[in-house]
């Protein structure tokens, strides 16, 4: 794994330069997160495509302000697949990294092999006690965090990358990250998408729980629904076996 950076918009990649024979799987991260959820997935699925984790404005190494629009994430990740020249991009994104896969597959098709949606929704409303906890105390939100995030078969020990990526966050950011899944709703929508989808969920996900993907599944067309045993929210490292293998699979596919 290496570390690039483009116009303030940081990145880990699998292999540098891409090798334009290959798809192009781009990873997106969920509120207050990095690239580092994606440690199992960056190097791993080398072997069928190029891969590239990205950090959203204002997280991680990207500088700038974060944004509290889906949408305002969405144009970032485009404008990166266009001035890295992605070979037949694939976004795969987690819970608001789900979302701006929606927003993508909704608004920029053209540009897109297809799209992973995972522990996400068509509409994400965000409870007031996490904003409350984020303004107030967010060494409390990052237990949170851990406490609701993965499923209780998960040890604990595999969540340290992304619980030091949000402690490493600056709070404004994360509330902004969920201030922007509170506004977004795609539900009436979904039918405009045609690009492949694939669809995961880890099945104790209790953040997004299985009826969110259930959703996606039966109004997006073509798409293909997995719920992945022995995980929650925090799916691709928790279970990252397991997500790699779906990913394979839908890769083969395209």
């Amino acid at each position: 794994m290496m570390f690039q950076e483009i116009d303030g918009i940081g990145f880990a990649a699998g292999r540098w330069p891409l090798d334009q024979d290959r798809p192009t799987l781009v990873f997106i991260h969920g509120s207050g997160g990095s690239h580092a959820l994606w440690q199992g997935q960056v190097d791993a699925m080398l072997a069928v495509a190029n891969t590239i984790a990205v950090d959203l404005p204002g997280h991680g190494a990207s500088r700038g302000p974060g944004c509290d629009r889906v949408s305002h994430y969405a144009d970032a990740v485009a404008g990166l697949m266009e001035d890295l020249q992605m070979p037949r991009p694939v976004p795969c994104g987690l819970s608001i990294g789900g979302a701006i896969v929606l927003q993508l597959l909704l608004e920029r098709p053209a540009l897109l092999a297809g799209g992973v949606l995972i522990g996400t929704g068509a509409r994400l409303r965000v409870l007031p006690d996490i904003f409350d906890a984020i303004e107030t105390d967010y060494a409390h939100f990052i237990d949170m965090l851990g406490q609701f995030g993965a499923s209780e078969k998960t040890d604990p020990a595999r969540l340290t990358p992304i619980m030091h990526a949000t402690a490493n966050c600056a709070p404004a950011v994360t509330a902004g990250d969920f201030r922007a899944c509170d506004r977004f709703d795609v539900m009436d929508r979904l039918d405009r998408i045609d690009t492949p989808a694939l669809v995961l969920c880890g099945a104790d996900d209790r953040l997004t729980p299985p009826k969110y993907s259930a959703y996606l599944e039966t109004h997006i067309r073509g798409s293909r629904r997995v719920i992945i045993p022995d995980a929650g929210h925090l799916v691709p490292i928790e279970q990252p076996v397991a997500v790699n293998r779906e990913l394979t699979a839908f890769i083969a596919q395209l």
